[in-house]
């Protein structure tokens, strides 16, 4: 009678260790599908009063340098007061440009998570009365036709964005304009927008 071939028994490397390539390979690939940039983990704070800044969500669509056409969706998030006017400011230091003519703003939607952000309900239209860009003092303000109501979730979206040549770091700041006969501008938030070679 033959006798059988023999086996060896497979240390727990020999049987890991395909799987943990084919991971590694899967993960390498990951960050080359996904050019779109969300909030930072941490930002630093220089001034004094860092403890009183909200840091607001936002997304980018490209986040290179000097991309033409990148999209911004900067999140308002859900205010308690009604909006008669948004305003965005921006760095002297933002080389970048803006289109008015494609600046909308949105209400409502249904959030998903983070890793999914192109799938998710960004809500409905808001007719504008008025965009202005005041490149002079780096300013965007935003006025609706009719004033959004408290309580919804609200996002701006700055599309055919020129992003600046070199990379870096910018705080955009949000702020509203509440209605009344005297109208009051409340900060919001900033967003600290990342744009570098990935």
């Amino acid at each position: 009678m033959a006798k059988p071939f023999p086996t060896q028994k497979k240390t727990f490397w020999q049987r890991v260790l395909p799987f943990v390539c084919i991971g590694g390979l899967l993960s390498a690939g990951i960050p080359t599908l996904t050019q779109a940039q969300s909030n930072p983990g941490f930002t630093w704070r220089w001034d004094g009063n860092a403890r009183d800044i909200k840091n607001l969500s936002y997304f980018l669509t490209n986040g290179t340098p000097g991309f033409m056409g990148d999209t911004y969706r900067l999140e308002f998030g859900v205010q308690n007061v009604a909006i008669s006017e948004l305003r965005i400011s921006y760095p002297d230091y933002f080389d970048g440009s803006f289109d008015p003519k494609a600046i909308e703003v949105r209400v409502g939607g249904i959030k998903s998570n983070k890793f999914f952000n192109l799938r998710r309900d960004i809500g409905e239209p808001v007719a504008l009365r008025e965009v202005n860009l005041d490149a002079d003092n780096y300013l965007i303000q935003i006025v609706p036709a009719e004033v959004i109501p408290a309580g919804q979730p609200v996002r701006v979206i700055l599309s055919n964005v020129r992003n600046p040549p070199t990379g870096g770091m910018y705080n955009f700041k949000g702020w509203i304009m509440a209605p009344g006969d005297v109208p009051l501008s409340r900060g919001v938030g900033v967003w600290t927008i990342s744009i570098f070679r990935g």
